[in-house]
Protein backbone atom coordinates (compact mmCIF):
# COMPACT_ATOMS: atom_id res chain seq x y z
CA UNK A 1 0.00 0.00 0.00
CA UNK A 2 0.79 3.55 -0.46
CA UNK A 3 1.37 5.58 2.67
CA UNK A 4 -1.11 7.82 1.49
CA UNK A 5 -3.46 4.69 1.69
CA UNK A 6 -2.90 3.99 5.48
CA UNK A 7 -6.02 5.23 8.18
CA UNK A 8 -4.15 6.21 10.69
CA UNK A 9 -6.38 7.79 13.98
CA UNK A 10 -5.26 9.89 16.68
CA UNK A 11 -7.29 10.19 19.60
CA UNK A 12 -7.01 13.29 21.20
CA UNK A 13 -6.04 16.98 19.34
CA UNK A 14 -3.92 17.91 22.63
CA UNK A 15 -0.31 18.59 21.90
CA UNK A 16 0.58 15.25 22.01
CA UNK A 17 -2.08 14.00 19.48
CA UNK A 18 -0.67 17.50 17.43
CA UNK A 19 2.67 16.43 18.02
CA UNK A 20 1.67 12.67 16.67
CA UNK A 21 0.17 13.78 13.54
CA UNK A 22 3.24 15.92 12.63
CA UNK A 23 5.98 13.31 12.88
CA UNK A 24 3.49 10.91 10.98
CA UNK A 25 3.31 13.97 8.04
CA UNK A 26 7.02 14.36 8.04
CA UNK A 27 7.25 10.90 7.10
CA UNK A 28 4.71 10.64 4.46
CA UNK A 29 1.62 9.32 6.20
CA UNK A 30 -1.80 11.40 6.66
CA UNK A 31 -3.62 11.30 9.62
CA UNK A 32 -7.02 11.92 11.15
CA UNK A 33 -7.40 13.35 14.13
CA UNK A 34 -10.58 12.79 16.56
CA UNK A 35 -11.12 15.45 19.35
CA UNK A 36 -13.80 15.29 21.81
CA UNK A 37 -14.12 18.98 22.46
CA UNK A 38 -14.74 22.13 20.17
CA UNK A 39 -11.34 23.10 19.62
CA UNK A 40 -7.41 21.70 19.45
CA UNK A 41 -5.08 22.33 22.81
CA UNK A 42 -6.25 19.81 25.27
CA UNK A 43 -4.57 21.05 29.17
CA UNK A 44 -3.25 24.12 26.59
CA UNK A 45 -5.94 26.17 25.98
CA UNK A 46 -6.89 29.81 25.99
CA UNK A 47 -10.33 32.02 25.83
CA UNK A 48 -10.88 35.62 24.96
CA UNK A 49 -13.49 37.25 27.57
CA UNK A 50 -14.19 40.66 28.11
CA UNK A 51 -11.28 41.10 25.42
CA UNK A 52 -8.93 40.13 28.09
CA UNK A 53 -7.05 36.48 27.28
CA UNK A 54 -7.70 33.70 29.62
CA UNK A 55 -5.39 30.61 30.00
CA UNK A 56 -7.01 27.51 31.20
CA UNK A 57 -4.69 27.42 34.16
CA UNK A 58 -1.96 29.83 34.93
CA UNK A 59 0.88 27.94 32.75
CA UNK A 60 4.14 28.76 31.19
CA UNK A 61 6.48 27.86 28.10
CA UNK A 62 9.98 26.95 29.54
CA UNK A 63 12.22 27.53 26.53
CA UNK A 64 14.71 25.13 27.64
CA UNK A 65 12.23 22.31 26.98
CA UNK A 66 14.24 20.24 24.39
CA UNK A 67 11.18 19.10 22.76
CA UNK A 68 9.77 22.59 22.39
CA UNK A 69 12.92 24.03 20.81
CA UNK A 70 12.53 21.12 18.48
CA UNK A 71 8.74 21.95 17.80
CA UNK A 72 8.22 24.82 18.25
CA UNK A 73 8.78 28.33 16.16
CA UNK A 74 9.88 30.74 19.27
CA UNK A 75 9.85 33.59 17.25
CA UNK A 76 6.55 33.38 15.61
CA UNK A 77 4.85 32.66 19.08
CA UNK A 78 6.26 36.34 20.16
CA UNK A 79 6.97 35.11 23.70
CA UNK A 80 6.74 37.15 26.56
CA UNK A 81 9.13 36.64 29.42
CA UNK A 82 8.53 36.43 32.75
CA UNK A 83 11.51 37.71 35.63
CA UNK A 84 13.00 35.07 37.26
CA UNK A 85 11.89 35.06 40.44
CA UNK A 86 8.76 35.66 42.82
CA UNK A 87 7.18 38.21 44.83
CA UNK A 88 6.50 37.08 48.11
CA UNK A 89 3.48 38.06 50.18
CA UNK A 90 3.84 37.42 54.05
CA UNK A 91 2.51 39.07 57.23
CA UNK A 92 0.69 41.87 55.12
CA UNK A 93 4.23 43.10 53.37
CA UNK A 94 5.87 41.86 49.98
CA UNK A 95 9.41 41.14 48.75
CA UNK A 96 11.02 39.94 45.64
CA UNK A 97 13.77 37.62 45.12
CA UNK A 98 14.57 35.78 41.98
CA UNK A 99 18.34 35.03 40.21
CA UNK A 100 20.55 37.95 39.89
CA UNK A 101 22.78 36.04 37.57
CA UNK A 102 20.09 36.15 34.73
CA UNK A 103 18.32 39.36 36.22
CA UNK A 104 20.94 42.11 37.07
CA UNK A 105 17.46 44.06 38.78
CA UNK A 106 16.68 41.18 40.97
CA UNK A 107 20.12 42.09 42.83
CA UNK A 108 19.48 43.93 45.61
CA UNK A 109 16.12 43.19 46.21
CA UNK A 110 17.19 39.40 46.77
CA UNK A 111 20.63 40.22 48.94
CA UNK A 112 17.88 42.65 51.37
CA UNK A 113 15.24 40.38 51.57
CA UNK A 114 14.56 38.70 54.98
CA UNK A 115 13.31 35.45 52.64
CA UNK A 116 15.06 32.92 54.10
CA UNK A 117 18.56 33.27 55.75
CA UNK A 118 22.27 34.08 53.93
CA UNK A 119 23.10 30.64 54.35
CA UNK A 120 19.81 29.15 52.10
CA UNK A 121 20.82 32.06 49.26
CA UNK A 122 24.00 30.39 49.45
CA UNK A 123 22.33 26.95 49.13
CA UNK A 124 20.49 28.16 46.26
CA UNK A 125 23.67 28.85 44.14
CA UNK A 126 24.89 25.85 45.26
CA UNK A 127 22.18 23.83 43.54
CA UNK A 128 21.77 26.04 40.79
CA UNK A 129 25.17 25.14 39.99
CA UNK A 130 24.63 21.44 40.62
CA UNK A 131 21.85 21.19 38.39
CA UNK A 132 23.03 22.90 35.80
CA UNK A 133 26.06 20.04 35.33
CA UNK A 134 23.86 17.59 35.71
CA UNK A 135 22.49 15.84 32.61
CA UNK A 136 18.75 15.34 32.33
CA UNK A 137 19.35 11.87 31.87
CA UNK A 138 21.45 11.80 35.15
CA UNK A 139 18.36 13.24 36.70
CA UNK A 140 16.20 10.52 35.93
CA UNK A 141 18.14 8.02 36.92
CA UNK A 142 18.63 9.27 40.12
CA UNK A 143 16.33 7.42 42.79
CA UNK A 144 13.42 9.32 43.93
CA UNK A 145 12.42 10.77 47.44
CA UNK A 146 9.80 13.75 47.84
CA UNK A 147 10.51 17.20 46.69
CA UNK A 148 10.15 18.10 50.51
CA UNK A 149 12.80 15.68 51.76
CA UNK A 150 15.13 16.18 49.24
CA UNK A 151 15.04 19.86 49.81
CA UNK A 152 15.38 19.05 53.64
CA UNK A 153 17.94 16.93 53.23
CA UNK A 154 19.89 19.66 51.30
CA UNK A 155 19.73 21.93 54.48
CA UNK A 156 17.32 24.62 53.28
CA UNK A 157 15.74 26.32 56.79
CA UNK A 158 12.03 25.81 57.29
CA UNK A 159 11.66 29.64 56.86
CA UNK A 160 12.69 29.44 52.79
CA UNK A 161 10.47 26.06 52.36
CA UNK A 162 7.80 27.46 53.76
CA UNK A 163 8.23 31.05 52.18
CA UNK A 164 9.46 30.22 48.55
CA UNK A 165 9.92 26.68 47.93
CA UNK A 166 6.22 25.33 49.52
CA UNK A 167 4.31 28.36 47.74
CA UNK A 168 6.54 28.11 44.06
CA UNK A 169 6.38 24.56 43.71
CA UNK A 170 3.27 23.82 44.89
CA UNK A 171 2.21 26.22 42.18
CA UNK A 172 3.71 24.36 39.12
CA UNK A 173 2.95 20.40 40.71
CA UNK A 174 -0.64 21.09 41.83
CA UNK A 175 -0.17 19.82 45.01
CA UNK A 176 0.86 21.94 48.48
CA UNK A 177 3.10 19.37 50.40
CA UNK A 178 5.69 18.64 47.97
CA UNK A 179 5.02 15.07 47.53
CA UNK A 180 6.18 15.17 43.58
CA UNK A 181 9.27 13.01 43.09
CA UNK A 182 12.18 14.68 43.58
CA UNK A 183 13.18 13.87 39.82
CA UNK A 184 10.24 16.12 38.54
CA UNK A 185 12.35 18.95 41.01
CA UNK A 186 15.55 18.60 40.08
CA UNK A 187 14.11 18.66 35.89
CA UNK A 188 12.13 21.35 36.23
CA UNK A 189 14.52 23.24 38.55
CA UNK A 190 17.08 23.20 35.90
CA UNK A 191 14.48 23.72 33.00
CA UNK A 192 13.85 27.48 35.07
CA UNK A 193 17.35 27.64 35.23
CA UNK A 194 18.78 26.99 31.75
CA UNK A 195 16.29 29.14 29.73
CA UNK A 196 13.43 31.52 30.30
CA UNK A 197 9.61 30.92 32.09
CA UNK A 198 7.49 32.38 29.03
CA UNK A 199 3.91 33.06 27.77
CA UNK A 200 3.15 33.37 24.33
CA UNK A 201 1.46 36.67 23.25
CA UNK A 202 -1.41 35.43 22.26
CA UNK A 203 -1.91 33.45 25.12
CA UNK A 204 -1.36 29.65 25.45
CA UNK A 205 -3.53 28.60 23.04
CA UNK A 206 -1.13 29.81 20.51
CA UNK A 207 1.46 26.88 21.23
CA UNK A 208 -1.43 24.41 20.36
CA UNK A 209 -2.95 26.51 17.14
CA UNK A 210 1.08 26.80 15.77
CA UNK A 211 0.95 23.23 15.60
CA UNK A 212 -2.11 22.60 14.56
CA UNK A 213 -1.64 25.16 11.59
CA UNK A 214 1.54 23.31 10.56
CA UNK A 215 -0.28 20.02 9.77
CA UNK A 216 -0.73 19.81 6.00
CA UNK A 217 -2.09 16.23 5.53
CA UNK A 218 -4.25 15.94 8.51
CA UNK A 219 -7.85 16.41 9.21
CA UNK A 220 -9.33 17.22 12.35
CA UNK A 221 -12.34 16.22 13.34
CA UNK A 222 -13.91 18.09 16.44
CA UNK A 223 -17.25 17.65 18.48
CA UNK A 224 -16.50 13.61 18.46
CA UNK A 225 -15.77 11.47 22.01
CA UNK A 226 -14.90 8.47 21.42
CA UNK A 227 -16.06 5.59 23.49
CA UNK A 228 -14.25 2.60 22.74
CA UNK A 229 -11.03 1.98 20.51
CA UNK A 230 -10.46 -2.02 19.45
CA UNK A 231 -8.00 -3.14 16.73
CA UNK A 232 -8.86 -1.83 13.58
CA UNK A 233 -11.92 0.05 14.78
CA UNK A 234 -12.32 3.52 16.98
CA UNK A 235 -16.01 3.43 18.10
CA UNK A 236 -17.46 6.90 18.84
CA UNK A 237 -20.37 7.85 21.64
CA UNK A 238 -22.96 7.99 19.16
CA UNK A 239 -22.54 4.48 18.05
CA UNK A 240 -20.92 5.34 14.35
CA UNK A 241 -17.72 3.06 13.62
CA UNK A 242 -14.33 3.90 11.91
CA UNK A 243 -12.34 1.99 10.45
CA UNK A 244 -8.45 2.34 11.05
CA UNK A 245 -4.97 0.57 10.26
CA UNK A 246 -3.67 2.21 13.39
CA UNK A 247 -4.88 4.25 15.96
CA UNK A 248 -3.10 6.67 18.10
CA UNK A 249 -4.83 7.36 21.91
CA UNK A 250 -2.95 10.68 22.50
CA UNK A 251 -5.17 11.23 25.92
CA UNK A 252 -5.86 8.99 28.93
CA UNK A 253 -6.42 5.96 27.26
CA UNK A 254 -8.24 3.71 30.50
CA UNK A 255 -12.05 4.03 29.38
CA UNK A 256 -11.27 3.54 25.73
CA UNK A 257 -9.39 0.77 25.80
CA UNK A 258 -10.91 -2.86 27.55
CA UNK A 259 -7.77 -4.25 29.13
CA UNK A 260 -7.11 -1.16 30.96
CA UNK A 261 -9.78 -0.18 32.36
CA UNK A 262 -8.08 -0.85 35.94
CA UNK A 263 -5.31 1.10 34.99
CA UNK A 264 -6.66 5.22 35.39
CA UNK A 265 -4.52 7.53 36.08
CA UNK A 266 -4.75 9.53 38.92
CA UNK A 267 -4.86 13.51 38.55
CA UNK A 268 -4.26 16.20 40.42
CA UNK A 269 -6.76 19.49 39.97
CA UNK A 270 -6.39 23.25 40.84
CA UNK A 271 -8.77 26.11 40.55
CA UNK A 272 -7.81 29.08 38.50
CA UNK A 273 -9.88 32.49 39.33
CA UNK A 274 -9.89 35.20 36.93
CA UNK A 275 -10.26 38.81 38.16
CA UNK A 276 -10.42 42.32 36.28
CA UNK A 277 -8.49 45.10 39.09
CA UNK A 278 -8.39 49.11 38.65
CA UNK A 279 -4.27 48.78 39.51
CA UNK A 280 -1.14 46.44 39.79
CA UNK A 281 0.23 45.46 42.90
CA UNK A 282 2.76 43.85 41.36
CA UNK A 283 4.26 45.88 38.40
CA UNK A 284 6.55 44.04 36.48
CA UNK A 285 5.88 40.57 35.14
CA UNK A 286 6.56 38.13 38.00
CA UNK A 287 4.34 35.36 40.16
CA UNK A 288 3.75 36.57 43.39
CA UNK A 289 3.28 34.04 46.27
CA UNK A 290 1.05 33.53 49.44
CA UNK A 291 3.62 32.61 51.79
CA UNK A 292 0.77 31.72 54.66
CA UNK A 293 -0.31 28.24 55.85
CA UNK A 294 -3.50 29.00 56.38
CA UNK A 295 -4.04 31.07 53.01
CA UNK A 296 -6.38 28.61 50.13
CA UNK A 297 -5.07 30.81 47.46
CA UNK A 298 -1.41 29.65 46.09
CA UNK A 299 -0.26 31.89 43.72
CA UNK A 300 -0.94 35.04 41.88
CA UNK A 301 0.04 36.95 38.51
CA UNK A 302 -1.32 40.13 36.56
CA UNK A 303 -1.64 39.17 32.77
CA UNK A 304 -1.19 42.05 31.71
CA UNK A 305 2.25 43.00 32.89
CA UNK A 306 3.20 41.26 30.19
CA UNK A 307 2.13 42.13 26.42
CA UNK A 308 -0.85 40.17 24.94
CA UNK A 309 -3.01 39.77 21.66
CA UNK A 310 -6.04 41.95 23.07
CA UNK A 311 -6.13 43.79 26.05
CA UNK A 312 -9.66 44.51 28.50
CA UNK A 313 -9.77 48.04 29.96
CA UNK A 314 -8.22 47.61 33.21
CA UNK A 315 -5.87 44.87 34.77
CA UNK A 316 -6.42 41.28 34.46
CA UNK A 317 -5.42 39.28 37.29
CA UNK A 318 -5.21 35.56 37.59
CA UNK A 319 -5.30 33.28 40.77
CA UNK A 320 -4.22 29.80 41.56
CA UNK A 321 -5.63 27.66 44.37
CA UNK A 322 -4.14 24.02 44.43
CA UNK A 323 -5.69 22.94 47.86
CA UNK A 324 -8.32 20.40 48.10
CA UNK A 325 -11.34 22.43 49.51
CA UNK A 326 -15.11 21.65 49.55
CA UNK A 327 -16.21 25.51 48.62
CA UNK A 328 -19.18 26.21 45.82
CA UNK A 329 -18.35 27.99 43.26
CA UNK A 330 -19.88 31.42 45.14
CA UNK A 331 -17.91 30.65 48.41
CA UNK A 332 -14.53 29.98 46.13
CA UNK A 333 -14.78 33.13 44.65
CA UNK A 334 -15.78 35.13 48.03
CA UNK A 335 -13.16 33.49 50.06
CA UNK A 336 -10.68 33.94 47.40
CA UNK A 337 -11.69 38.05 47.02
CA UNK A 338 -11.15 38.07 51.17
CA UNK A 339 -7.67 36.71 50.43
CA UNK A 340 -6.73 38.95 48.24
CA UNK A 341 -7.43 42.10 50.56
CA UNK A 342 -5.95 40.26 53.53
CA UNK A 343 -2.61 39.24 51.91
CA UNK A 344 -1.79 41.10 48.90
CA UNK A 345 -3.72 44.59 49.36
CA UNK A 346 -6.36 44.01 46.26
CA UNK A 347 -9.39 45.75 46.80
CA UNK A 348 -12.76 45.52 44.86
CA UNK A 349 -11.81 43.13 42.20
CA UNK A 350 -14.11 42.14 39.76
CA UNK A 351 -14.86 38.53 38.90
CA UNK A 352 -14.75 37.16 35.45
CA UNK A 353 -14.17 33.20 35.13
CA UNK A 354 -13.32 30.55 36.99
CA UNK A 355 -12.05 27.55 35.50
CA UNK A 356 -12.46 24.11 38.17
CA UNK A 357 -9.60 22.27 36.45
CA UNK A 358 -10.03 18.48 37.04
CA UNK A 359 -7.09 16.85 35.00
CA UNK A 360 -4.51 19.20 35.49
CA UNK A 361 -1.56 17.01 35.86
CA UNK A 362 -1.24 13.46 36.07
CA UNK A 363 -0.31 11.73 39.69
CA UNK A 364 2.47 9.36 38.69
CA UNK A 365 5.66 7.33 40.12
CA UNK A 366 8.69 6.29 39.29
CA UNK A 367 9.06 9.47 36.34
CA UNK A 368 10.87 8.91 33.41
CA UNK A 369 12.15 11.07 30.48
CA UNK A 370 12.28 9.38 27.87
CA UNK A 371 11.16 5.92 26.22
CA UNK A 372 11.39 3.71 23.28
CA UNK A 373 8.61 3.98 20.41
CA UNK A 374 8.16 0.06 21.14
CA UNK A 375 7.05 1.21 24.72
CA UNK A 376 4.07 2.99 23.14
CA UNK A 377 2.74 -0.06 21.48
CA UNK A 378 -0.21 -1.41 23.39
CA UNK A 379 -1.69 -4.07 20.98
CA UNK A 380 -0.59 -4.89 16.82
CA UNK A 381 -2.53 -1.61 15.61
CA UNK A 382 -3.05 0.52 19.37
CA UNK A 383 -0.58 3.26 20.47
CA UNK A 384 -0.66 5.11 23.14
CA UNK A 385 1.04 9.02 23.89
CA UNK A 386 0.23 11.69 26.31
CA UNK A 387 2.33 12.74 29.39
CA UNK A 388 0.95 10.41 31.85
CA UNK A 389 3.58 8.12 30.32
CA UNK A 390 6.70 10.04 31.35
CA UNK A 391 6.10 13.02 34.00
CA UNK A 392 3.80 16.14 33.71
CA UNK A 393 5.29 18.33 31.49
CA UNK A 394 4.56 19.92 28.16
CA UNK A 395 7.73 18.44 26.99
CA UNK A 396 6.73 14.84 27.93
CA UNK A 397 3.71 15.43 25.76
CA UNK A 398 5.80 16.07 22.87
CA UNK A 399 8.17 13.10 23.23
CA UNK A 400 5.44 10.81 23.83
CA UNK A 401 3.66 11.89 20.57
CA UNK A 402 6.48 12.15 19.00
CA UNK A 403 7.60 8.19 20.16
CA UNK A 404 3.91 6.44 19.50
CA UNK A 405 4.49 7.94 15.56
CA UNK A 406 7.89 6.17 15.37
CA UNK A 407 5.99 3.55 17.23
CA UNK A 408 3.39 3.07 14.11
CA UNK A 409 6.05 4.37 11.39
CA UNK A 410 8.53 1.64 13.20
CA UNK A 411 5.58 -1.26 12.74
CA UNK A 412 5.53 -0.57 9.27
CA UNK A 413 8.87 -0.32 8.69
CA UNK A 414 9.55 -3.74 10.22
CA UNK A 415 7.38 -5.59 7.42
CA UNK A 416 3.63 -5.05 8.36
CA UNK A 417 1.74 -5.51 5.40
CA UNK A 418 -2.15 -4.48 5.17
CA UNK A 419 -3.50 -4.47 2.25
CA UNK A 420 -7.34 -4.36 3.26
CA UNK A 421 -8.56 -3.87 7.11
CA UNK A 422 -10.59 -6.90 6.64
CA UNK A 423 -6.77 -9.30 6.52
CA UNK A 424 -5.08 -10.19 9.31
CA UNK A 425 -1.41 -8.53 9.80
CA UNK A 426 1.64 -10.37 8.76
Amino acid sequence: MEKSAYKIHIIGAGVSGLIAAKVLENNGYSTIIIEASKTVGGRVKSDTVQRYQLDHGFQVLLTSYPAAKKYLDFKALELQELLPGATIFKNGKSQTIGDPLRNFSLLFPTLFATIGTFSDKLKILKLNNYLKKKSISDIFKTPETTTLTYLQTLGFSEAMLHDFFKPFFSGIFLEPNLETSSRMFEFVYKMFGDGLATIPKAGMHAISNQLKDGLKNTTIVLNSPVKEVKNKTVILQDGSEIESHFTIIATEASHLVANLKNQETDWKSCDTLYFETSKRTIQRPIIGLIADENALINNIFYNTSISTETKGGKELLSITVVKNHDLTAEKLIEKVIEELHVFCGIVNPKFIKHYQIKKGLPKLDNLQYELSSTETKLTSSIFLAGDQLLNGSLNAAMIAGERAAMGVIGTLQDGLIVDELTSEYS
